[in-house]
């Protein structure tokens, strides 16, 4: 039995830990199907809490449901070395969790960062993917910076140039640039009177050093080495069905979704209508009703 989890609704039924470079990961699986859905969750940086949570559901419709602690998160080990946190050896990381619990190809789930993970995953180990579910994310990283200053310029030059004069000067901790950010983050990252707990557990949770290191200081700045990060050209070799998640108000935009689907040889667009970043949340209804049908069409 896994051990008593506590804020969960749903305890896992197995909590294994699997060794990766760099240390230990800790991984949690609901159900005990064939068929599973791996679940790579955003960050950089974040514990799995809000994707294991919310997903775990679809363990009732026979998908085993697998989520990880990605290392340096929640219940992972947290080593200090900054040269691990690259996308390269997260994917490789993925492949130790799914090759570890003996998955098989699996329906990858990845949201937000998670999607950039499993792109370059499907890319590096083709044969791990049965299908690819690609969730408030984007393939090409210098294409979003412009639409996040699309995003950003809807506050208004005089905002938006105390926010570039901010960055210049390195003061993005006073309080007028923190409020643009948040201001930012209400229209674009979550559209919710209140967070749910798994969420907020999730952020309360935040790795900064890895989120600093491969993003930037907040959601609307890219300074680390994910910046020049770009597989749309690469697409066109995911020979898997794909389905693409955007918000209709999401920072990563639906001009992102469209990048993909149309680099993608098999894939099919979701916009959904008054969500932004966190579609689970905002529009569960309709979010979990295409999910679902999706992995139904392709299970076994």
């Amino acid at each position: 039995m896994a051990e008593e989890l506590p804020g969960l609704e749903r305890q896992p039924d197995a909590m294994v830990r699997i060794a990766v470079e760099g240390g230990e990961v800790m991984t949690y699986s609901f159900g005990t199907g064939d068929d599973a859905l791996l679940l790579a969750n955003g960050g950089p940086g974040l514990p799995c809490d809000y994707m294991r949570d919310s997903h775990s559901h679809l363990a009732d419709e026979g998908y085993r449901v697998v989520a990880w602690d990605q290392l340096g998160t929640g219940r992972s080990d947290r080593p200090a070395d900054r040269a691990l946190w690259t996308i390269e050896r997260y994917a490789r990381e993925l492949e130790r969790v799914r090759a570890g619990l003996g998955l098989g190809a699996v329906h990858l789930l990845g949201q937000s960062w998670g999607g950039w993970l499993a792109i370059e995953y499907a890319l590096t180990f083709p044969e791990g993917v049965k299908t690819l579910i690609l969730s408030n994310t984007a393939g090409d990283l210098p294409h979003l910076a412009g639409e996040l200053d699309r995003l950003r310029a809807a506050l208004g030059p005089e905002t938006v140039t105390m926010m570039l004069r901010r960055e210049a000067e390195g003061s993005i901790g006073h309080p007028e640039y923190k409020a643009a950010v948040e201001l930012l983050n209400w229209r674009h990252v979550h559209r919710l009177e209140a967070l749910p707990a798994a969420l907020r557990r999730s952020m309360d949770g935040m790795a900064f050093d890895i989120y600093n290191t491969m993003q930037g200081p907040n959601e609307f700045v890219y300074t680390g080495n994910l910046k020049d990060w770009n597989r749309i050209a690469d697409m066109r070799r995911i020979a898997r069905p794909v389905l693409i998640v955007v918000g209709e108000h999401d920072e990563l935009t639906p001009a992102c979704a469209m990048r993909m689907h149309e680099a993608l040889p098999d894939s099919a667009l979701g916009v959904y209508r008054d969500a932004s970043h966190s579609t689970c949340f905002e529009t569960p209804g309709p979010y979990f009703r295409d999910l679902l049908a999706f992995l139904d069409r392709h299970r076994g």
